[in-house]
């Protein structure tokens, strides 16, 4: 099923085109309504008119999270306030939060990708659609909220917390569809175990789960614990929100909603915009954004744009390969770089531990320490496997060989119970890093 079909199956000339208007407009728009996009394109020698098709792009500044951050809050609001109908913002747990103004256009549109996204994962009007992200500044509850109700299907507000409620609620509504973090998904099926709710129990056939990496091991152990077929949804307040991008019933990449968000990938060192098929930084300028536009995003995720246009499913959008990691939060550890979804793929290859772990660096001596703590499944642990510490100690060793031959640096393994690493409703925290402390 597609959406829209007039814009999700465009011929590349013909979506060329019309990023090409819709970016020398936003352009403009920028530069007569924000003063800080209008300072570094004089910087650049550059006015709107240099401006007049999708290549010019290149010709234009990039944006990074630091420079929404010192305009905080409205300096990089295109619209005037009486235009903004809401407002997110982001966390701000490393400065000022990133707030972001949308116009009635804007959620309009926000709605229309999400209904894209969802039909591209066979929901139907006849679904009832469970919104486990958070609701509030984050954009993830009210971003998939109004998708679903957008396109005609049922939704249940049922946000994080009271997740024995939520549970019970999935049973005994019949509901078809959850959207929520991958890390949430899988604590509410520990929840279902937990008071004896089974899968069979439940209806459940589609996930939308987003808002922090995930790896395939992960994918087949939350739809294998659920009973459901789970699916890629990604996107960022600085953009939009949810609806970014999505997979399709063939799982091959996720398309881009590109009539709306012009993506490129960057050398995230030398600022190079690559070819696809290379692996590099992700790039977005929106290009009907009215609230907070934003020209050439660094996102800091890492990807890259998979080299052939067209897909089975009939769409056209150019699709983006699953994110592997950011490049503001890869660890540096004795020179070697590590990402967390690194310790991900490990964990999940081996049958004795749950989907729970966690990265703790610290310095000793001046030297960087990397421990990894991670749970023992509950039913290896019930059949009191690891009841000696000879059989934790081998255990501990096995994961430690293979974490070496991934990560090419020497890591310390602490097995955990069942339950002992703290559980999180958003987005999963996986690293303790104590050099900052």
């Amino acid at each position: 099923m597609i959406w829209n079909r007039s814009k999700e199956c465009m011929s590349r000339d013909e979506m060329s085109a019309l990023q090409g208007k819709r970016l020398h407009k936003v352009v403009a728009y920028v530069y007569h309504n924000v003063p800080f996009y209008r300072n570094k394109m004089q910087e650049l020698g550059l006015i709107p008119d240099d401006i007049q098709t999708i290549e010019d792009i290149t010709k234009l500044p990039f944006t990074t999270k630091k420079d929404l951050r010192d305009n905080y809050p409205f300096g990089l609001q295109a619209a005037p306030q009486s235009e903004i109908v809401r407002i997110h913002a982001s966390s701000g747990t490393t400065g000022n939060p990133t707030i972001v103004g949308y116009t009635r256009k804007d959620l309009a549109v926000w709605s229309e990708c999400m209904s894209r996204c969802l039909t591209a994962y066979g929901v139907t009007r006849g679904d009832i659609f469970s919104v486990a992200y958070g609701y509030g500044l984050f954009t993830g509850g009210l971003g998939a909220h109004y998708g679903v109700e957008n396109m005609g299907a049922t939704v249940v507000p049922a946000s994080t917390g009271n997740t024995e409620k939520h549970a019970k609620l999935m049973r005994d509504l019949g509901i078809t569809g959850l959207a929520c973090t991958p890390s949430y998904a899988l604590y509410l099926a520990e929840t279902l175990d937990k008071i004896g709710i089974k899968k069979d129990d439940l209806k459940l056939r589609i996930g939308a789960f987003g808002a922090e990496p995930w790896t395939e091991k992960m994918r087949k152990e939350i739809e294998e614990r659920l009973g459901l077929k789970g699916y890629n949804l990604y996107g960022l307040s600085e953009v939009m929100g949810p609806s970014v991008s999505y997979e399709c019933s063939c799982q091959h990449g996720s398309h881009i909603c590109e009539d709306h968000f012009y993506p490129e990938i960057i050398n995230p060192t030398t600022l190079e915009v690559l070819p696809r098929g290379q692996h590099g930084e992700l790039v977005f300028t929106t290009l009907t954004k009215e609230g907070m536009p934003v020209l050439r995003y660094r996102t800091r995720d890492l990807c890259s744009l998979m080299p052939d246009d067209v897909c089975e499913c009939g769409r056209t959008a150019v699709r983006m390969t699953p994110i592997q990691g950011r490049s503001d939060d890869m660890l540096i550890i004795r020179g070697i770089n590590v990402f967390p979804s690194q310790v991900e793929s490990v964990v999940l290859s081996m049958e004795e531990f749950a989907p729970r772990y966690m990265l703790v660096v610290d310095r000793v001596n001046n030297l960087d320490t990397l421990t990894v703590q991670v749970e023992i499944r509950q039913e290896h642990f019930d059949k009191g496997a690891f009841d000696t510490i000879e059989s934790i100690a081998a255990l501990e060793k096995k994961m430690a060989r293979k974490l070496q031959s991934v990560l090419s640096i020497a890591a310390k393994v602490e097995l955990k119970q069942p339950g002992a690493i703290q559980r999180s409703q958003g987005k999963s925290a996986h690293v303790t890093d104590k050099r900052n402390i």
